[in-house]
């Protein structure tokens, strides 16, 4: 069992704000296993790389022992998360909560240890409220302390609509912590505050409240904009391996050490020797290559991964793209410029028309990686090498 020392260095790793450390301290202490929570509403059927960001703190947890409980929000699903939206977001059904609920456990596992995680669905407590129980809850928390969270206050200031059942989806996942006994809470930034009701509910409840971890939000491709399909600056964890170490070997150096900090699970020690080695003149491109094997191995195993790497050598050391391709400089607006206009404006294609019809035959690859999203946008501030065909080849940079 690690110190406690020990386990601090290792939660603190990516950790964006630890509420509070004392109390953390404490629980470590009783020498007990903590139970630790993740709550992940199943609202898509596939997860990026932003989203491993906390379930790899999860994991961290794991290591040093603690009680893992990974919570399928299949119950608040149905209201829908309104974090961070500025429009009421229409819920799921059940049948849709639990096909992507499967798909969720399948990818969790490739980074959780299955035998070691307690799956919970917050169904089995949620439904037993009822009308009277879901009365009672939404007693204990007031509209003023509601309208403090960021993205209410501002609909309710802009005058636009707030569904009432919206205000239920903090109460529920703070409930949450209370019929599961959290110790510990994990989430993203933008989940602070429903991670505090959930303190302030086990603390009306008469339990002893959760420390709360919150991870930062990870950057997508473009190092600017938060990862996201529909930026279409994500690395998707069911992508092929080719297409994800692609990806990763397209970051800017200065964005790698970002995502080796939140995603890798080399230690520390390691990852600063790394960046004592680059100081001395090591290529950066060396542990990216290292950082993208790691990552493409963690879904797809190590072989797979060789494999990936030696098809990328092949293409971009080995001259199948030439050093001396033609580099286009394109404006995009603020999100960024439409694929299919980038490859007409490089002259890469004779209209988007056929842009369209070429990324649906599989004839265009982004930075390596073959693009199938007809509708993806490039980033503003991002460069990527577009092929179109074997022949057709340039570097294109958004600005």
């Amino acid at each position: 069992m690690a110190s406690i020392q020990e386990a601090l260095e290792l939660i603190r790793r990516g950790c964006d704000e630890l509420i509070v450390e004392d109390e953390l301290v404490k629980k470590l202490a009783q020498g007990r296993p903590l139970r630790v929570k993740l709550g992940l509403d199943p609202t898509a059927p596939d997860l990026h790389l932003g989203h491993t960001v906390v379930i790899n703190k999860l994991r961290h947890f794991q290591s040093l022992g603690h009680q893992i409980q990974f919570l399928i929000g299949d119950f608040t699903g149905m209201i829908g998360d309104p974090t961070g939206k500025n429009q009421t977001r229409p819920p799921l059904s059940r049948d849709e909560i639990q096909q992507n609920a499967k798909t969720y456990r399948e990818q969790a596992f490739k980074i959780l240890d299955p035998d070691k995680t307690q799956i919970l669905f917050n169904s089995e407590w949620s439904d037993k409220l009822g009308a009277e129980g879901m009365i009672r809850l939404a007693a204990r928390y007031t509209v003023a302390r509601m309208l403090e969270r960021d993205d209410f206050g501002k609909r309710y200031r802009a005058n636009q609509p707030i569904a009432i059942h919206e205000f239920l989806y903090p109460l529920m996942q703070g409930y949450d912590s209370v019929a599961m006994r959290a110790d510990v809470e994990l989430g993203g930034t933008d989940q602070k505050f429903n991670l505090l009701v959930g303190r302030e509910l086990q603390r009306d409840f008469g339990q002893e409240p959760q420390v709360i971890v919150t991870t930062p939000l990870l950057e997508g491709l473009d190092g600017v904009n938060k990862m996201s399909k529909s930026l279409g600056n994500y690395v998707g964890i069911s992508e092929p391996p080719q297409e994800i170490l692609g990806k990763l070997m397209s970051i800017s150096d200065a964005l790698m050490w970002r995502y080796i900090e939140l995603l890798s699970f080399e230690p520390m020690t390691t990852v600063r020797r790394w960046r004592d080695d680059v100081a001395a003149g090591r290529n950066p491109r060396e542990i990216k290559m290292l950082f993208a094997k790691e990552i493409a191995a963690r879904f797809h195993g190590a072989a797979a991964a060789t494999e990936a790497e030696a098809a990328f050598e092949e293409r971009f050391r080995h001259g199948r793209l030439p050093d001396d391709m033609p580099q286009f400089t394109l404006a995009g607006a603020a999100d960024g410029l439409p694929v299919v206009q980038a490859l007409k404006q490089a002259g890469l294609t004779a209209s988007t028309t056929e842009a369209v019809r070429m990324i649906e035959q599989g004839g265009v690859r982004l930075d390596g990686a073959r693009l199938e999203d007809r509708g993806l946008r490039i980033a503003r501030g991002q460069t990527v090498v577009a092929q179109v065909g074997k022949r057709k080849v340039a570097r294109i940079t958004v600005t």
